[in-house]
């Protein structure tokens, strides 16, 4: 059995340059040099700050209806929310992906599955269902829809007019993992077992106010509409009173995030509300379903209406403040960093210094 030679072992006699250069040449790094870049005091992502306009991301999505052929090999409409931030990676934050697709009347998109998890939140139209294993699930704007990882599924426009939805994906995560798979299904749609399925099996509405410990498991109801949401939201202000409201969509069957690797929020801010300003680890991306204000990202205003859409880095300060009653669907890796304990949340005791205002391109 061999053993390590230490007498043997040559020295190398050099200066501290040559030193480097002769770690550098047989890949090797000195930890002394690396200390403030990989353990910093507090987290520096490289996610920024940013926010897309619906003004602009709809008509290029409408654009792309009248472009783009949906097919095998093409299989999705999709516009990518690429955070500048991420050297051209088209990903919106390191952990989460946010997309907009475009489905116009009559199109089918393809069915296949992959092992990242995603959702769908309706922005606008009617006339779309997705069939989930089997599940044909009605979308209507406002509506939340599952496809947990490695679950068959197409989507369906069978009305007269273009459905446009937010996709959001823990595809970055899975691809830093380099645990991606994917498969096509044999047939161009899969077989409809029934529609509504998990609505009827699963009690919903599947939300509770946000913030309470829960397990995580994916959820097996697969559409949360609304109208339940709408409704928990009212009856959460009418109880508790004050200006903000936030539910969170559970997994039916154990109280714990809807999907295992990302938590899907609603917030309602009524007029003039403004939250504190607070910071979390890990990003998150906002979905402005309705309402108008502006959100103080790190010192940035981000003024907001709706379909916009905006990505709050980790452990940036944030705060909101409604122009009128608004309601946003917010997008988390939060289940993620609970699992390994490493999520954090604080409060902070000032407002933050405004130092410019977002110009969007």
């Amino acid at each position: 059995m061999s053993t390590i030679d230490v007498k043997n072992a040559n020295t190398v006699e050099v200066g501290y340059d040559e030193f480097c250069g002769a770690l550098a040449a047989h890949d090797l790094q000195a930890l002394w040099s690396l200390q403030r870049k990989i353990m910093p005091d507090t987290p520096i992502p490289a996610t920024q700050p940013w926010l897309w306009k619906w003004d602009t991301i709809f008509p290029l999505a409408k654009r792309a209806g009248e472009l783009i052929t949906i097919e095998r090999g093409g299989d999705r409409r999709v516009l990518a929310l690429a955070n500048p931030g991420l050297h051209g990676l088209p990903f919106t934050s390191t952990t989460l992906w946010g997309a907009i697709q475009y489905l116009g009347p009559g199109e089918t998109a393809p069915a296949h599955r992959h092992n990242p998890s995603a959702i769908r939140f309706v922005m606008t139209g009617s006339g779309v269902y997705t069939t989930v294993d089997g599940d044909a699930c009605e979308m209507q704007p406002g509506d939340l829809i599952l496809t947990p990882n490695w679950m068959w599924h197409d989507h369906n426009n069978y009305g007269d007019e273009p459905m446009v939805w937010f996709d959001g994906l823990d595809l970055p995560l899975l691809v830093n993992l380099e645990t991606i798979f994917f498969e096509n299904h044999p047939d161009l749609q899969q077989p409809v077992r029934g529609h509504g399925l998990s609505e009827q099996l699963h009690a919903g509405p599947g939300l509770a106010p946000a913030g309470e410990d829960r397990d995580p498991l994916n959820s097996p109801l697969l559409r949360y509409r609304w109208e339940n949401t709408e409704r928990e939201l009212e009856e959460l202000l009418r109880l508790r009173g004050g200006s903000e409201a936030t539910v969170e969509f559970l997994n039916t069957a154990n109280g714990g995030p809807a999907i295992r690797t990302f938590a899907c929020q609603m917030t309602r801010l009524l007029p003039g509300a403004r939250t504190p300003t607070r910071r979390a680890t890990g990003s998150s991306v906002h979905v402005v379903f309705q309402g108008s204000g502006r959100s103080v990202i790190d010192g940035t205003v981000f003024e907001w209406g709706p379909g916009d859409i905006f990505v709050v880095p980790s452990w940036a300060p944030v705060d909101h403040e409604a122009g009128e009653q608004s309601d946003h669907f917010v997008l988390s890796d939060r289940p993620v960093l609970e699992a390994f304990r490493l999520y954090k949340r604080e409060k902070l005791p000032d407002r933050q210094e405004v130092r410019g205002v977002f110009e969007p391109r």
